[in-house]
């Protein structure tokens, strides 16, 4: 990287203010049939020479309350809020507004659907998806 490239990344980095981040609300093809309003959850998508992870937030949602499956070559996680948690409580502030998560991932055949897996953690999903064999790099010798 340039000195200059590195100056004007730095001055940008340093400019960047934090701001609030507004949720997205899902708009969906289908009627729910669970009540409250759903909202898309953000998602990282990292890929190596094995596999991808894709890492979603999902802050209040349990393992109990989690759905991830595969149908159709097609990926969905669908989250839900237990509302009685917030039942009693009025907001003094509040920067999003509290709902179920749904997204939906369509899948290349270069992913190997058996061994799909999936981790909750503080509210932060990790799907791991491993490429089929076929799909990863290789070295090929030379005679």
């Amino acid at each position: 990287m340039s000195k200059d490239a590195k100056e004007k990344a730095t001055t940008m980095a340093e400019s960047k203010e934090m701001a609030v981040r507004e949720k997205k609300e899902l708009v969906a093809k289908e009627e729910k049939t669970v009540p409250g309003r759903y909202f898309i959850p953000y998602a990282d998508i990292y890929e190596t020479d094995e596999v991808l992870a894709v890492v979603l937030e999902m802050p209040g949602v349990e393992k109990k309350d989690l759905d991830v499956g595969l149908e159709n070559d097609v990926l969905r996680v669908d989250g839900r809020i237990d509302f009685s948690k917030y039942k009693e409580m009025e907001p003094v502030y509040a920067e999003y507004n509290v709902g179920h998560y749904a997204r939906s991932f369509a899948l290349s055949n270069t992913i190997d659907r058996e061994k799909i897996s999936a981790n909750l953690e503080d509210g932060v999903l990790t799907l791991t998806l491993p490429k089929a064999k076929h799909a990863q790099p290789r070295k090929i010798a030379i005679a």
